[in-house]
């Protein structure tokens, strides 16, 4: 559809960000990191769903004494959230993470920075280096233009951290603006030869997440731009994961993904099409399969409107059919559409 921005190639764990790859769905853990068994149900779930990487929050010594704990019964690798203290940011790599993000607007200097690159280059672990249009060093807010100041800061801690031969750098920069996201991405992307982490900070709850993201990383992914990405939303963990999917999918770049057309609502509809599309969305996120379902509220619409459906259902009143492009397949009552629906699909 589009090509692939090429960038460096980054191992993190058995996980290769940038090159050609595949964007990298990443999410993050919102129970703190100590309490082990939940982190640990939370990766799983995620990772039954399509996540590829993730994050969690080191915000003190217990947290970083849970790493080996947690990576013993995950199989994502996982990034170090480091803040404000960078004795944290060695602690998560002596314990065994795979990958550290710091913000080095907020972890205490230079010197403190330099102690980080150090340890990362010992011990073979890529470093992200995560900036924030709200957190730019002062030194540089005295430029007027916060896009300026951020790319600013972005090219001397770049060059400092290159400056001890340590290359195995991915780059974000985020911010809670469209303008502001694709301004500073692609200058990113004209510079710099790293993987990029797309995000919005910010962005907000599940709906208005979904919209200034998709708003925001779309144009990007479509120029090629980003080696990973985490769709923010104030709300479920799971739901970032599924939104990143939907995302990639509908930009072209997550084939192997089932798409759901389904209509609106209209006092045509005779039948509980917004519960069964809801059902029908949650199991399709458990299969593989790049199929096209639909899920019609009335005969005006399906078969149809929907007859280049692998397969569809529709119907009036207690009278359910199901369809595979566009030729009736089965009928049944609307208490067994779901049940006998998933069957069909199943044989697909």
């Amino acid at each position: 559809m589009h090509n692939r921005r090429q960038t460096r190639s980054i191992k993190v764990a058995n996980l290769t960000l940038g090159g050609n790859n595949d964007v990298i769905i990443q999410s993050m853990c919102d129970i703190k990191t100590e309490n082990v068994e939940e982190v640990v149900n939370e990766i799983n779930e995620c990772a039954s769903i399509g996540c590829q990487l993730m994050r969690i929050a080191i915000k003190d010594e217990k947290d970083a004494r849970a790493i080996p704990l947690i990576k013993k019964k995950v199989s994502l690798p996982l990034v170090a959230d480091i803040h404000f203290d960078y004795r944290l940011a060695l602690l998560a790599m002596e314990e065994g993470i795979d990958k550290v993000r710091i913000n080095p607007a907020n972890i205490g200097g230079k010197e403190k920075i330099k102690l980080v690159v150090e340890k990362a280059k010992e011990k073979g672990i890529p470093l992200r280096l995560g900036f924030n249009a709200g957190s730019i060093e002062k030194k540089y807010t005295k430029e007027s233009d916060r896009v300026k100041a951020l790319l600013a800061s972005i090219k001397d801690n770049v060059k400092y951290v290159e400056s001890f031969g340590f290359y195995d750098i991915v780059l974000s920069a985020k911010c809670s603006s469209l303008e502001e996201t694709l301004k500073v991405y692609r200058a990113l992307a004209k510079k710099y030869k790293y993987p990029l982490h797309l995000g919005v900070t910010e962005a907000g709850i599940s709906d208005v997440s979904l919209v200034r993201s998709s708003a925001s990383l779309a144009p990007l992914l479509l120029e090629g731009i980003g080696s990973t990405m985490r769709i923010s939303i104030t709300g479920d963990v799971k739901g970032e994961v599924i939104a990143a999917k939907e995302l990639l999918h509908d930009v072209g770049l997550y084939p192997n993904y089932p798409t759901l057309i389904s209509c609106p609502i209209c006092g045509r509809a005779t039948i509980e099409v917004n519960k069964l599309a809801h059902q029908v969305y949650d199991y399709l996120q458990t299969i593989n399969k790049p199929i096209t379902v639909a899920v019609m509220g009335c005969v005006v619409n399906g078969i149809g409107e929907g007859k280049d459906a692998d397969i569809g259902i529709t119907g009036e009143g207690d009278d359910i059919i199901i369809f595979k492009k566009g030729e009736q397949v089965a009928k049944c009552k609307e208490k067994d559409a779901y049940s006998v629906f998933m069957k069909e699909i199943e044989s697909l």
